[in-house]
């Protein structure tokens, strides 16, 4: 009886008691004959050769094939990871061959066929993540440019002036207590990512805003609520209603594109690179956020953020014009 490979005994494994799609078989099997054909490569030519064509070459016995695969150590698939990159292999290939060897690996690590599995811990170079398109300024004060004294009118216009006059994150905003907002100093203290905190600057129009509120709160809040942002029934403001709230305005306001709090904190920091060009103290001002993979993080003393953020702004330099 002919020996049936480990790349078909997987093929089954895959298709029978995993039941992956046809579609995810096949990608799974191609990674890994492209690897095989490296990996059996002897020459630059036969490596160029079995990463640009389709791999289907078969010149090779079923025990030899098993052996190799037997045989790999993570420096191995280290080498063959950063031959395929060079060799032009996009990120997302990577990742994919990547994934194909370790799920291989599980599987004959499963069937003892090995000890260890080589390709654990390894990983492929990170994908870029295109970043949401900003609100133009335009757009932004048409947006915020919303009238009334209903109380959740108010606390709304508070929300979207607090989000795009300091980039907050919705989780951060939601978590802020009536006590973070310092009317006198222009800045809200902010408990980021890591339970780390920080200082953010609040731009004239946004603590007017907030000034407007914080008044209209005390007529809504419980009395034992520490929330800044309370519901109307006088309790915290959670992460849905605050997205559900800013889709409604974006929708009343008539904008092109669908308005939450991500796509304002993406235009603060878009508007504050535009004007100031000072990247690392936009990504100080985020609380590090990852706008270039290169950059690297420094900390700046918060009289500078200050000064950037009031120079730059353009809700902040509006408000100063304004008194």
């Amino acid at each position: 009886m002919a020996q049936i490979s480990f790349l078909a005994r997987f093929e089954r494994y895959l298709t029978s008691e995993r039941q992956l799609s046809p579609y995810t078989v096949r990608n799974y099997l191609f990674e890994l004959r492209r690897a095989e054909q490296y990996l059996f490569a002897s020459t630059a030519d036969d490596v160029a050769h079995a990463v640009q064509s389709k791999p289907d070459r078969t010149d090779y016995s079923t025990q030899q094939s098993d052996e190799l695969w037997l045989g790999l150590t993570r420096e191995m698939l280290q080498a063959l990871l950063a031959k395929l990159h060079r060799q032009g292999l996009s990120p997302r290939s990577l990742s994919l061959c990547l994934s194909a060897l370790k799920q291989f690996f599980e599987y004959l690590l499963n069937e003892d066929c090995i000890t260890h599995n080589p390709a654990k811990g390894l990983s492929a170079p990170k994908q870029a993540k295109p970043l949401p398109k900003n609100i133009d300024v335009d757009a932004i004060s048409h947006l915020l440019a919303i009238d009334g004294d209903d109380p959740l009118v108010v606390r709304d216009r508070a929300i979207m002036e607090l989000f795009y006059s300091s980039g907050l994150r919705l989780g951060e905003l939601a978590g802020l207590n009536s006590g973070d907002i310092h009317l006198d100093l222009q800045e809200v203290k902010v408990l980021g990512k890591g339970g780390k905190e920080r200082r953010v600057p609040v731009g004239k129009l946004a603590m007017e805003a907030l000034a407007l509120w914080c008044e209209q709160r005390l007529l809504l809040a419980q009395a034992d609520e520490p929330a800044l942002f309370v519901s109307h029934q006088g309790k915290r403001l959670s992460h849905r209603s605050i997205q559900a709230r800013m889709a409604k305005w974006g929708q009343n306001q008539a904008l092109s594109v669908p308005v939450h709090p991500h796509k304002l904190r993406h235009s603060f920091a878009t508007h504050m690179l535009e004007s100031s060009g000072d990247l690392r103290a936009v990504q100080e001002l985020l609380g590090h956020a990852n706008l270039s993979t290169t950059q690297i993080y420094t900390s700046l003393d918060f009289q500078h953020l200050a000064k950037v953020y009031d120079g730059a702004h353009p809700r902040a330099k509006k408000g100063r014009e304004k008194g």
